[in-house]
Order: structure tokens, then sequence, then C-alpha cells
């Protein structure tokens, strides 16, 4: 499911809410039925970059088995089986020959791929990515569509916090669309991502959507609620 919305519509802020990292001013998030915190290990979040300390000083494959803490706990050491899984999502993100490169070194397309990696190790049910394409070339675009997709056929539920509405049919099949912080709309891409609805989030005529025309069937859906 993407989530979308103009600049300061709320959509980072809603996905950290969902995370407990910004208090919620109404209502309860529940996740699977229960709370996040007894839902934790079913529950993976990826930040936006921008709050990244990238300057640690720690490899790329240091960082990737960090998302294996939170099923070892911090006091037992990752052993073969995590060693396997992090070197399968070193490939999924294609940053296997990256591996013993600094984080610091990478460029923004890596970094990001790197995050993914990170994400995919935890093997929840549920991703929440903030912003996963933000600043991203080429390559790392595809090989990160690449990875939902993936997610898509393993039957995985993603959130995706987007800009490109262009885009957005590339992996999504759902999108929740927000402005000034109130949902304006929340469903299928059918029913949610419509002239009327991204006119009323962002003032777009049909003329102006372009590549984001709703009725351009072409895309390849993400499958689920991703």
């Amino acid at each position: 499911m993407a989530v979308i919305g103009p600049n300061g519509a709320g959509k980072s802020t809603l996905v950290k809410a969902a995370m407990g990292l910004v208090p919620a001013l109404t209502g309860q998030v529940s996740f699977f039925g229960t709370s996040l915190d007894e839902a934790r290990r079913k529950v993976a979040y990826m930040p936006q970059a921008a709050e990244v300390d990238w300057d640690f000083p720690t490899t790329v494959r240091d960082v990737v088995t960090m998302g294996t803490y939170g099923r070892l706990g911090w006091f037992r050491r990752p052993g073969a089986r995590e060693r396997e899984a992090v070197d399968a999502a070193l490939e999924a993100a294609g940053i296997t020959d990256l591996a013993d490169r600094q984080i610091s070194h990478l460029s923004g397309g890596q970094k990001q791929r790197a995050f993914v990696a990170r994400t995919l190790v935890q093997d929840p049910e549920l991703y929440i990515m903030d912003e996963p394409f933000a600043g991203v070339d080429v390559a790392s675009e595809k090989a990160i569509t690449k990875v939902l997709t993936n997610l898509r056929a393993a039957g995985k539920t993603v959130v995706v916090v987007h800009h490109d509405l262009a885009t957005v049919r590339s992996f999504c099949t759902w999108a929740t669309i927000l402005n000034q912080g109130e949902l304006v709309a929340c469903g299928p891409l059918e029913e949610s991502f419509t002239h009327d609805n991204l006119h009323r989030a962002y003032g777009l005529t049909e003329e102006t959507l372009g590549g984001a025309h709703p009725q351009d069937r072409t895309h390849a859906g993400l499958g689920g609620r991703s």
C-alpha cells in the first residue's frame, strides 16, 4: 500500500505514530489484532534516510545484521542461520559486493538498499517503509521495486510512504491518500487512486496527472495490501 499526499500531508507522521515513535493524539493502533509490543516481531520499520547517522563507523554487513537482533536479543551472537539470512538479504537487495564496505562510503541509493536489506532480514509479516525510493538512482529504484514485487509473491504486506505518483502502480495495489493530516481516501487503487481524490489532495487536473493517470491499467501490481 502506498501512503501518498503532498508535502506536509502527514505521511511520515502517520507511520511514526503507528510505530510509537511520536505520540498519537487520539485513537489506537493495533497490529494483527494486538498491540505493537505484542506484534513487534511481525512488523519491520525502515525510517527515512535523513534520520539515519550515516557517519557511524560500520559496514554494510553489520547494518544488515542489526536486523536480526530483534529476534536474538542484544546478548546473543548471530549464528549460521542469521548469517545465511543476512547473505540472502544482501543478495535480494543487489548489494552482496558491498557487504564489507563502510556504510558512509555508499551512494544514496546503495544506502537505501542496505536498509531495505536490514528490513528484509527481519522476515516480518508487515513491512513499513518511509520513503525507500528517496534519493535513489535508477539502478537502486529497480532493485527496490524488485524487492517489493518479491515480497508480494511471498504473501507479505508492505506499506510504503511514497512521493512519485507516476510509479505508484508499479508496486502497489492499494493507496492511502492524505492531505493536511486528513484522510482523503484509502482502498484498492481503482477506488482510491482516482482523478477526484488526487485533485482533492494535490489540486491536480486530469491534464497534469500525466504518468499517474488512474485509468492506466498496464502496471504490475504488488498484490495484497502493499
